[in-house]
């Protein structure tokens, strides 16, 4: 099994930015000259080497950076060589990076930026030539997994450049790779850690001396001569001063720096931080399972709570107590339902004496006693040792592990467990007559009895499920990846002691096994799902499959590590057995959830967690006002619009009156949930055609419920069950009629486009002369120094404006080939749209030549749409979609947005997104025309040109009373400002075309398809007649 790797518009964007910065350098062959062939009886003849060619000294490099940042929205770089640190306070002037040209990219962890350096390299030798690069990283753990992406990427990159790569860690003891990488002309990398020229040792120090096995040479002045570019990984991990030292040692022609948390800015070219990356669904959403102790009244019983679920009668909980035997009080899991007493299952302890279940609340996860007690998930009473915290971690992990499982085994999803410890001998005990550890004999336990409780409540129909579950024996679905010493056996790592590499093991032979297995473990004939490794080499993991991670360790090892940097471990998008990404934006966070299974609070967890990344979230403006928003370049497809000062105030005039922002200009609550239900009205009129632009503008203030956002409760999401009414003929004949995938094709008809569009033009084509305004001043007569140095000595005299030619009437502009680029049609049918249209309307070209193409390429992108709704039709095929599409959306679900039980429905509750769904369920439970409804599952996709469509309602009614029994819905706001978008416009009308085409496949009671605010409406167009 092979990971499959694709080009995505994020990363191609942060290769953009690096790439443009040399725009108008020009491609030059390799910069060729001879290799220092050495001296002594080794000495070769003289062979090329091919280095980087010098970049432009005349090149506005300046220029560039800010046209990038600018696109980017980030702030702009006051000079090359103006730098600060993370709290924007200026380095000191001896502070040297090593070249004089740096660029930062910050990258969440997750989002492949090993794959976005690799792709840039690529590029930078497209465009300009250059060949040579050395990548240069913090520890062994992440040389060696760039050294495995290298290994991996080859083949994407082969095809998708039609070369590869050639790549070599550096080692002291080969040197004569360098002559290769210095004598090949083609794309070279080095890949060398810190340690091997920036530490003390003699190995480490090599690079810098002349050696006899080098031909008395130094290896630095071999690497030297090439101009390499240097590509720092982690770099907040290298800025110790022996490593800035020697960075200017390698003669880099420019240095970029790729990471999350840059603790010394350059100059930013590309952000990705952490809420960007899970606003735009590029990592796993994170859950939370938190342990916590706290004291109950009287005796203080022992008690844990793991869950609440949901059942078809009542709410239960799951709860750990002691129990009397005739061998002793042993603690054992035991079912509560409402009424229980808790004296009478511990068979007669006096502690649980007056604990009688009062209530069990699922949307807060509570159980309440008689007695006044309450008792929340993940909280334990009583006598809790450090052993029991353990047990109940491994317990929450093993549970965690089979919810999602069952979810992802149908879509082909592997789901793999992580456990982090810190002593081997925890898990691999030599000492012990089976070589059991205490963590793998708990977890022997406590799986086995977690497997068979799962198996007895499996739907008979889940049989590929079974029998994966049955075929896997228990002591094969854990394995231990540890350092292995001379014997063959498992061993605690040598980690540092200090610097930025503490606790982390150097060593490469420790990493080889967890690399080796990467794609292994992927695969579902790998009986391995459940992982032990010690913390001191969770840098070597990066597995995509990772869904679950417990910290099984000493609380005095908690703070070496960072929960930011834990939980980076496993927030890669997870790929299914096909080595393919499952990331369609639909249902990639149902997908991609990451638990987390921590040894303290969830409150305490997630509170430290946001805390750090606040803290790299400290460059985001935390103003949304006119001084932020001016000058800002909002870039649409095809124009560019800047907010001048007139612009940003009415920008910001919207975000108050809209109660967008509060008193301090920072953003509200309310913003947050109408941007999350796409329920923003109208923008001001100049704003609304570049409506993403400015929202986009907007998100990049700080907003402190996005971080709220990524995190949830591992507790509270639910298991929603099927009930009988999914087995009901009537809805068993609507899913019938439903279930069909289908493909769709757009025939263009060439002529009618044109003629469309030279209609459109002539309509609403109109452009605006440029304008340009002419002041006058003077130079006061008293001038004094302070007035000059102010910029205030001059006093403004006559202003006018004045209406000519463009300023550009001397550049000869390619009009055709700039429209059919902004709307990727032919120029010939551009040349016939233009030369269709009145010479007059032509004639205002000369005008304003930029706004001419900008806003004919809108209106031309307008027709073209309208004329793809128009010509698309549907194919049914022959392909469905299983039934595993409403199992799964049975697990996962938020409670807190759950109806009441309902009647009719094909889930026991509804999970609704509004109040306009609430009501309309309510209308729906209680109607008498209403024999059976489902809220659609999210797997249910339409495709259309503009992104697939999942459709909210499926309801089937009662013969007699209605025309159409069959009908989908949609449901949308009444309100103005919750009115459709014009994506969503599109996709309905993409969905109409889509059941009109599997309608004529139905010979009677075909499926009705429309949109509607509320239950009235719907029944209305049940009893229309066709």
């Amino acid at each position: 099994m092979k990971i499959k790797f694709k080009s995505q518009p994020y990363q191609a964007q942060a290769v953009d930015a690096v790439v443009d910065c040399f725009d108008g350098q020009p491609r030059q062959d390799a910069l060729r000259y001879t290799i220092d062939p050495g001296a002594g009886p080794q000495a070769r003849m003289e062979i090329a080497g091919f280095g980087n060619a010098e970049v432009l000294q005349s090149l506005d490099l300046l220029g560039n950076i800010h046209k990038v940042q600018r696109r980017a929205l980030l702030p702009l770089s006051e000079s090359l060589t103006s730098y600060v640190d993370d709290k924007g306070k200026a380095k000191p002037r001896s502070y040297n990076p090593g070249a004089r040209v740096n660029l930062d990219v910050e990258m969440e962890t997750g989002t492949g930026k090993t794959y976005v350096y690799l792709r840039t390299m690529f590029e930078l030798h497209k465009r300009y030539g250059w060949s040579k690069f050395i990548i240069m990283v913090p520890s062994v753990a992440i040389r060696e997994g760039v050294a495995k992406s290298i290994q991996m990427t080859a083949e994407h990159f082969q095809q998708e450049y039609g070369k590869k790569l050639r790549a070599f860690v550096y080692n002291s003891k080969r040197l004569h790779e360098l002559e290769s990488f210095s004598s090949d002309a083609g794309i070279n990398v080095m890949v060398i850690n810190v340690q091997a020229f920036a530490a003390t040792g003699a190995d480490n120090r090599r690079i810098y001396d002349e050696l006899d096995d080098f031909q008395s040479r130094r290896p630095i002045d071999v690497i030297a001569k090439n101009r390499p570019i240097l590509i720092l990984d982690e770099p907040q991990k290298m800025e110790g001063p022996a490593t800035q030292e020697s960075l200017p040692k390698f003669n880099p022609l420019f240095i970029l720096r790729y990471s999350a948390t840059h603790k010394t800015v350059h100059n930013k070219v590309h952000r990705l931080d952490a809420v960007d990356a899970f606003n735009q669904k590029l990592v796993k959403k994170i859950r939370v399972r938190g342990v916590e102790t706290k004291g109950l009244s009287g005796t203080n019983p022992y008690l844990f709570l793991h869950r609440v679920d949901v059942t078809s009668a009542a709410p239960v909980a799951f709860v750990d107590l002691e129990v009397k035997t005739d061998s002793g009080i042993k603690r054992m899991t035991r079912k509560l339902e409402q009424g229980r007493n808790l004296f009478d299952l511990s068979k007669g302890l006096e502690v649980y004496r007056g604990f009688v279940v009062a209530n069990i609340d699922a949307r807060d996860d509570t159980v309440h006693f008689t007695n006044g007690d309450v008792l929340r998930a993940g909280e334990a009473s009583g006598d809790v040792t450090e052993k029991d915290i353990r047990r109940i971690q491994i317990r929450e992990t093993i549970s965690a592990h089979l919810e999602r499982e069952q979810v992802l085994f149908a879509r082909g999803v592997k789901v793999l467990s992580l456990f982090f410890i810190d002593e081997v001998v925890k898990y691999r005990d030599y000492n012990a007559p089976d070589e059991q550890g205490e963590y793998a004999r708990i977890f022997e336990e406590e799986y086995a009895q977690a497997v068979e409780a799962l198996l007895g409540g499996l739907p008979l129909e889940n049989v590929e499920y079974r029998k994966y579950l049955d075929g896997i024996e228990v002591g094969k679905t854990h394995r231990g990846y540890f350092s292995i010493d001379k014997k063959g056996r498992m061993t605690d790592p040598k980690a540092a002691a200090r610097g930025e590499m503490a606790g982390q093991s150097t060593e490469p032979s420790d990493y080889d096994l967890i690399l080796k297995h990467k794609e292994l473990l992927l695969s579902f004939e790998e009986p391995t799902r459940f992982i032990f490794s010690h913390s001191a080499l969770r840098e070597g993991w990066d597995n995509p499959n990772v869904f679950v991670m417990c910290m099984l360790k000493h609380n005095d090892s908690q703070n070496t590590i960072s929960r930011r940097q834990e939980v980076g471990r496993g927030l890669r998008i997870a790929v299914n057995r096909n080595g393919e990404r499952m990331d369609h934006p639909v249902t990639v966070h149902d997908i991609n959830v990451l638990t987390v299974v921590a040894s303290e609070s969830y409150k305490g967890f997630v509170a430290a967690l946001q805390k750090e990344i606040v803290e790299n979230l400290s460059t985001r403006p935390r103003q949304a006002d006119a001084e932020y928003f001016a000058g800002k370049t909002l870039k649409t497809e095809d124009e560019e619009l800047v907010l001048d000062k007139a612009l940003a105030k009415k920008l910001e005039r919207f975000l108050i009156k809209n109660d967008f922002v509060d008193e301090d200009g920072q953003i509200t609550a309310t913003y947050h949930e109408a941007r999350k239900a796409d329920a923003i009205e109208t923008l001001p009129e100049e704003l609304e055609p570049h409506r993403k632009a400015v929202l986009a503008l907007i998100d990049t203030v700080f907003n402190g419920r996005a971080v709220e956002d990524m995190f949830s409760d591992g507790r509270k999401p639910k298991k929603n069950p099927l009930n009988d009414n999914f087995h009901r003929k009537e809805f068993q004949e609507l899913w019938r009629r439903i279930n069909r995938k289908a493909v769709y094709q757009v025939e263009f008809d060439t002529a009618a486009l044109v003629r469309s569009c030279i209609n459109r033009l002539e309509r609403d084509l109109k452009v605006t002369p440029l304008q340009y305004l002419v002041t006058e001043g003077a130079l006061e007569d008293a001038v004094t120094d302070d007035r000059l140095r102010a910029g205030e000595a001059f006093v403004q005299g006559k202003v006018r404006t004045e209406t000519g030619k463009s300023a550009h009437s001397r550049v000869s502009y390619d009009v055709i080939g700039a429209i059919a680029e902004n709307t990727d049609l032919t120029r010939k049918t551009v040349g016939d749209i233009l030369t269709g249209i009145q010479a007059a309307k032509f004639g205002e070209f000369a005008k304003n030549p930029e706004q001419f193409i900008a806003d004919a390429s809108h209106l031309i992108q307008e027709q073209k749409a309208i004329a793809v709704i128009e010509r698309l039709t549907y194919d049914a095929t022959e392909d469905r979609y299983d039934a595993e599409l409403f199992t799964a959306g049975e697990t996962g679900n938020d409670f807190k947005k759950a109806t009441d039980k309902l009647k009719n429905h094909v889930y026991d509750y509804a999970i609704v997104d509004s109040k306009v769904e609430r009501d309309f369920v309510l209308d729906l439970d209680t109607s008498t025309e209403v024999v059976v409804y489902s809220k659609l599952p999210r797997g249910f996709l339409i495709p259309t040109p503009v992104g697939d469509y999942n459709p909210d309602w499926a309801i089937a009614f009662r013969e007699g009373g209605v025309r159409h029994l069959y009908f989908v819905a949609e449901t949308k706001s009444d309100q103005p400002s919750m009115k459709m978008r014009e994506l969503e416009q599109t996709k309905i009308k993409c969905a109409r075309k889509f059941f009109d085409e599997i309608g004529r496949r139905i010979n009677e009671d075909r499926v009705k398809y429309g949109v509607v605010t509320n239950y009235a409406e719907l029944m209305a167009l049940v009893k229309e007649v066709a």
